[in-house]
């Protein structure tokens, strides 16, 4: 049970490190724009870039994954996501900035896949609900922590030092866990990349990629562009920025923890309403902004709604791939985050292009149109659960 506990805590610290890496941009805008004199719009097309590779990679790396050993793959792909990082703590430029970033978009999808894969098998059944959402955690963790912490360690050692530090801990991860997983885990063979691929057919897994994607576009058309929407259209200081944003990761990593709990209750059953209300909060965002505390409460809300979704279409996806497909167990733990980077990507790009065309006002109602859809999405799926 000790080696057991030693290596969930591993891997919920892996799942930190990911986070740490991809949602730090987020509070490195200002000092990345003017460092680069490119403009801060320009700085959150990052956050679309890096989760249109991540999307697009994983399920390529997943595939070819195969019969080999999970152990030594996972530590391959964490030699890349180290050297992808210290390549940005040194980039001289904008553009190899950005080359460096999609290097460590390229495994991060993949890397996530196979720790949820490995937990599983390690995990007592009785307690693979719990871990998956304790993994997921990781990244809430990294809200909290993370990103408040390394924007501060921005502001005051500049920022290549946030990477420098993600460099470092991403090293002394990858030696712990080189020390405490089992080398002989393996996925059941696929007789082909074709076998691997028909649960992609099933209607209630089709049903299922949409809820992530639409979920985490409709937050993300606002989160991408937080900071300036607390210091421009809340007209607050920027030394409230961290507290701000530390509250906001506390509310992912509750919202992480009760999407566990979720999973246990029959979770899909109950995320219409989640979506209902990101819908209503999303619409409401530019009516409060003249009320700040009542806009503040609002974003927390949807940080609080922000993973709800994350352990009940997990174990969806993963219940169904070792009861019908069990040649794509590492496939399917990558549905979730593949789609849902594919909503972060999406998100950005539709904050990014709404902060340009109509105003940061406007971010909340557009981001409600993914959310609506996600509303929907979740009545037909679970009306064809119900079915079958």
């Amino acid at each position: 049970m000790k080696t057991y506990r030693v290596q969930a805590l591993l891997l919920v610290a892996l799942a930190f490190i990911l986070g740490f890496s991809e949602f730090i941009i987020i509070g490195l805008v200002a000092p990345l724009a003017h460092q680069f004199v490119v403009p801060a719009s320009q700085i959150g097309l990052l956050v679309t870039v890096f989760a249109l590779v991540y999307a697009l990679s994983t399920p390529i790396l997943n595939l070819l994954i195969g019969a080999r050993s999970l152990y030594r793959v996972l530590l391959v792909f964490l030699g890349i996501f180290i050297l992808g990082n210290l390549g940005t703590a040194l980039a001289p430029n904008f553009a190899i900035l950005t080359g460096t970033r999609i290097l460590t978009a390229v495994v991060s999808g993949s890397i996530i896949s196979l720790a949820i894969t490995i937990g599983n098998s390690l995990a007592p059944v009785e307690k693979r609900v719990r871990l998956v959402a304790w993994i997921f955690s990781g990244f809430s963790i990294a809200s909290v922590f993370g990103v408040p912490l390394g924007t501060a360690l921005g502001l005051v050692a500049g920022w290549r030092s946030v990477f420098g530090l993600i460099t470092l801990l991403a090293i002394l991860i990858a030696l712990a866990l080189a020390k405490a997983l089992p080398q002989g885990l393996f996925q059941e063979p696929a007789k082909s990349l074709r076998h691997q691929l028909l649960i992609l057919q099933d209607r209630r897994i089709q049903l299922g990629l949409l809820l992530p994607m639409l979920n985490l576009a409709g937050i993300y058309t606002f989160y991408t562009y937080l900071s300036p929407l607390i210091t421009q259209s809340l007209q607050l200081s920027p030394h409230l920025l961290t507290p701000i944003l530390f509250i906001f990761g506390l509310m992912s990593l509750a919202s992480n923890l009760l999407s566990g709990r979720l999973a246990e209750m029959g979770g899909l059953r109950k995320i219409p309403f989640v979506f209902a209300g990101q819908t209503i909060l999303l619409i409401s965002l530019p009516f409060l902004l003249p009320k700040v505390g009542l806009c503040l409460g609002a974003i927390m809300l949807l940080a609080l709604s922000m993973y709800l979704n994350n352990s009940p279409i997990q174990m969806h996806f993963m219940t169904l791939a070792e009861q019908k497909y069990p040649q794509a167990l590492v496939f399917a733990s990558s549905f979730n985050s593949i789609c849902a980077n594919l909503g972060i990507a999406l998100g950005s790009a539709a904050g990014s292009w709404t902060f340009k065309s109509w105003g940061l006002a406007q971010v909340g109602p557009v981001g409600a149109i993914f959310a609506g859809g996600a509303f929907l999405v979740s009545l037909g799926l679970n009306y064809l659960l119900a079915e079958r």
